[in-house]
Order: C-alpha cells, then sequence, then structure tokens
C-alpha cells in the first residue's frame, strides 16, 4: 500500500483535538506541533556522528584481528540495531569515556570499545528494525559465523529490497533460506565463505553492494562485485565503504567502472573518529535559509564521502550564503529562497528535505534521478506528493521524482509512514507555516536521538545545540 493509499480513518482510538491558527484539527498521542519561530534563527548546532559511517566501522571492528575503538559513534536505533546484532553474532561493544575524559563527567559522547571473536557465533536471532544497512550488510557477515541466523525486522522492512544481495551470496557459496528475495530469512553459516565474483544489478540500492565489499575481506577468495543495470543509486555510499575498507588496511580495486574487487586479507584494528551526519544536518542548516537566519555547525568536514556534504551546493543555489572553514559551515539565509532544478541521484537521501524546501520557494523546483526511493523506509515520491499536497503544495509525482511549483501552503496533519527524513521535511515546513502537526516525530530516533530536543534548542537560540552524549536507547518503532 502506498502511502497515499494510507487516510486518517486508520489513526488509532483515543485520538484528541487541538486548535491551531483557528482551526480544529485531530492529533493522536506521538503528534508533534511543529515550532513556528517569530525570529530568524541563530544558533550553533554540534550534530551526532555519521550513521553511514558508524555502522560500516561497526562491520569492520567486528570481522577485525583486535580491538578497534569508534570514536563519538552514532547512537541511534539504526546504530544500536546493528551493534545489538553484532552482540549477537559474539562481538563484544562496550562504551567508553574519551581518553583523558573521566567517565564520572557526563558530559561526553562516549565511545565504543569493539573486541571481535576469534569466530563469529551462530544461534542468534537478529531484529534489523526498519534499518537498510543492517538488513542488506549482515547477511553477509552471518555467513561467517558458525551455525545458523536469522533475520527479520519490521512490517515494513519485509517490502524492502533484498534479492540482489541474497541471490550473490548464493552464488558466493552461502546457504540461505528466505521469503522470496526479503525478509525474513535464515543465513545458515558454515564458519567461512568461499567467494569470488558475482554479477548483480544494484540499482534498486547501493547497499548491496556494499554490503558484500564489507565482509568480502574475510572470504576465501575474497569478492568481485560486477553492477549491471541502470545506474547505482548513491554511489558516493560505494566511495564510504571503499574508503572504510582501504582505512581497515584492506586492498579494494575500484578503477574499473561498475566494478569493485575486495582482495582476501585480514582487518585492521580501528581507531577512527565518527565525522558528523551530514545528511541530519539537512534540516538545520535548512532552518537559516527558510528563517533568514544563521546556522553554524562546528566540524563539518573539509572532504568526505557522504552524501549529505551536497547540501552546502544545494543551499547556495536555493539562496543562502555558505561558508566552510576549519572551524566547520556556517549557513546565512539572505531572506530569499528560489526553486532548483536538480538530480538527486547520488544523494537521494536528502530527497525530502530538498522537496520540503521546494514547496516553500518563490520559484518552481524539479527533483530528478530519485525513481528508488520508493523503495526506503516508505514510498517517499508517493508520501511527499499526498502530504505536501495535503498542506497546498502543488507538487507532481512523475517517472523519477518531483515538480514542485508555488503555491500558498496551510497547517495540518503532516503524517511520517514511520519514515524519519519525512518527519524532518514536516519540520522544516512548519518553519515558515504556523500549525504544521508532524505525525510520529520520534521515528527521528531511527538517526537522530532527541531530534525535538535539538530543534528546540536551536529555535531558542539561548544556548548551542549539542548532540546527545552518553548510551542513548533506541526508539521503539510504531507497530
Amino acid at each position: 500500500m502506498s502511502p497515499a493509499d494510507h487516510s486518517p480513518s486508520t489513526d488509532p482510538a483515543g485520538s484528541v483535538s487541538t486548535r491551531s491558527t483557528g482551526t480544529t484539527r485531530t492529533t493522536v498521542p506521538g503528534d508533534w506541533p511543529a515550532p513556528t519561530p517569530a525570529a530568524p534563527v541563530d544558533a550553533t548546532v554540534t550534530l551526532p556522528g555519521s550513521k553511514s559511517l558508524t555502522n560500516r566501522y561497526l562491520v569492520l571492528a567486528a570481522l577485525a584481528g583486535d580491538r578497534s575503538r569508534l570514536r563519538a559513534p552514532l547512537r541511534s536505533r539504526d546504530t544500536l540495531l546493528m551493534a545489538d546484532a553484532l552482540r549477537a553474532l559474539g562481538v563484544g561493544i562496550e562504551d567508553v569515556a574519551p581518553e583523558g575524559d573521566p567517565l564520572a563527567s557526563g558530559n561526553q559522547v562516549l565511545d565504543w570499545l569493539i573486541t571481535p571473536p576469534d569466530r563469529l557465533r551462530g544461534g542468534a536471532t537478529i531484529d534489523c528494525g526498519l534499518a537498510g544497512t543492517v538488513m542488506r550488510f549482515l547477511p553477509a557477515l552471518a555467513a561467517l559465523a558458525n551455525g545458523s541466523v536469522r533475520l527479520d525486522g519490521d512490517a515494513q522492512a519485509r517490502v524492502r529490497p533484498m534479492g540482489p544481495v541474497v541471490d550473490a551470496l548464493r552464488v558466493l557459496g552461502v546457504e540461505l533460506e528466505d521469503s522470496g528475495g526479503s525478509l525474513p530469512l535464515t543465513v545458515l553459516g558454515r564458519g567461512r565463505v568461499p567467494g569470488g565474483t558475482v554479477t548483480m544489478d544494484a540499482s534498486a540500492s547501493s547497499q548491496f553492494i556494499s554490503a558484500l565489499l564489507l565482509a568480502g575481506a574475510r572470504y576465501d577468495e575474497g569478492v568481485t562485485v560486477h553492477h549491471v543495470g541502470k545506474p547505482v543509486p548513491s554511489e558516493p555510499h560505494i566511495r564510504m565503504t571503499v574508503e572504510t575498507l582501504r582505512d581497515a588496511g584492506a586492498v579494494v580495486d575500484d578503477s574499473e567502472p561498475n566494478t569493485w574487487r575486495v582482495e582476501p586479507s585480514e582487518i585492521n584494528a580501528l581507531d577512527v573518529w565518527i565525522e558528523p551526519d551530514l545528511s541530519s544536518a539537512g534540516p538545520f542548516v535548512a532552518a537559516a535559509l527558510v528563517t533568514g537566519g544563521t546556522v553554524r555547525v562546528p566540524g563539518w568536514p573539509q572532504y568526505t564521502t557522504q552524501a549529505g556534504d551536497l547540501m552546502r551546493e544545494i543551499l547556495d543555489t536555493m539562496g543562502a550564503d555558505v561558508r566552510l572553514d576549519r572551524t566547520g559551515l556556517t549557513v546565512t539565509g539572505t531572506g530569499e529562497l528560489v526553486g532548483i532544478d536538480i538530480d538527486l541521484h547520488d544523494a537521494a537521501e536528502l530527497t525530502p528535505t530538498v522537496a520540503a524546501l521546494g514547496a516553500l520557494a518563490s520559484t518552481p523546483s524539479r527533483i530528478r534521478g530519485v525513481a528508488h526511493i520508493r523503495g526506503h523506509e516508505t514510498d517517499r515520491l508517493a508520501a511527499l506528493t499526498s502530504q505536501l499536497g495535503a498542506l497546498g503544495s502543488l507538487v507532481t509525482e512523475t517517472e523519477d521524482g518531483l515538480r514542485i511549483a508555488p503555491a500558498p501552503l496551510h497547517g495540518g496533519r503532516f503524517r511520517t509512514f514511520h519514515d524519519h527524513r519525512m518527519a524532518t521535511a514536516g519540520a522544516i515546513l512548519g518553519l515558515r507555516v504556523p500549525g504544521v502537526v508532524v505525525e510520529d516525530i520520534a521515528t527521528t530516533g531511527k538517526t537522530l536521538p532527541d531530534f525535538q530536543g535539538l530543534w528546540a534548542r536551536m529555535l531558542s537560540g539561548d544556548r548551542p545545540v549539542g548532540a546527545a552524549t552518553g548510551p542513548t536507547p533506541a526508539v521503539e518503532p510504531a507497530r
């Protein structure tokens, strides 16, 4: 069922009425009135670590020959699910204070100390939640376990594409029991994988390729992956995978287009600092443009493989003043917000953020190259079309994206379909449109703990906005 097929009649019982901008609206527990600030934002926002980097380094640390340390990792639902999955396979993961900072101070983001086992153990059941990195990366890793490993997740995870990675693992010598190329599935680990060469169509997700590469160094023959089909989406994430492998001492050849080769080798222990999550930073720096204010993000890297770095170009094109220096990124709104025509094929995770900005712009916008996000946490193109349209936006879904024309917007309930980036898109709209109520705001915990608190502190401007510190419990999904 697409997001557009859902209707308010499916809301749970016990809904309550609230008044917003003179109109009675229905909300349910978990709904969040998106704040509309009275003045331009002026804040320094420190974001937690990258989800994509944290989960890649966790997998590599589980395969390393010695203990690894991840400094300032992200603790969100997706990364905690990955950590719990690795613990179920026998990997030791403990919270430790940063070196030189006493744990008793309570003010630091804790590091993770990761101790790999001599051999990954089977007999485990893994909850993938709705995390693409967990459900795609773990089968290739679990194949190295000594025993069967069962993987399942949220109801929505069972419809996310998995077939290409399942089929590829079978070609490489892994035995699996699956549900037609989707969750739930069981990997029958034998403690080793022959490896070799595989040809696959990864046009639905770059994670299919990353999954094989991350575990491939520990396969007997390594792994060579050939992609055939439409261009791989979000290719910067494959470059990220290649760089993290090289950080761990693996030999990777990516010199030939659409082909990646990982030689069989040991994985070195890691001691790495996790960059801030630039995709999660997107809504915060967008707030500077929308409100005509200023947002500073310390630690924004000068060089990165994160697709979210494209936000700098996007905001500049749409009317912001953008400056990157050694201290980080500073974005200042100029009071003008114009539309954009952009291909987001390599940074599709930014689509909800850019679509929200497009709905607020004074000129038309077009987003292209993102047909594959119909298979993300929800069908994001259908979700954005229905929910932006419900607030008055003139939005049209195309074969591979969206067209958005200027139109007056009004408040209303913005549904998220348990998709964290839909929720943050609603928050962006609320910056300029009074009366926007975001459904299930807790779903932002998938990648960004305490989003509401960070957002409120940014808008208050009374102190620097810091990332959550210490161990953060996973956010339970809506069932």
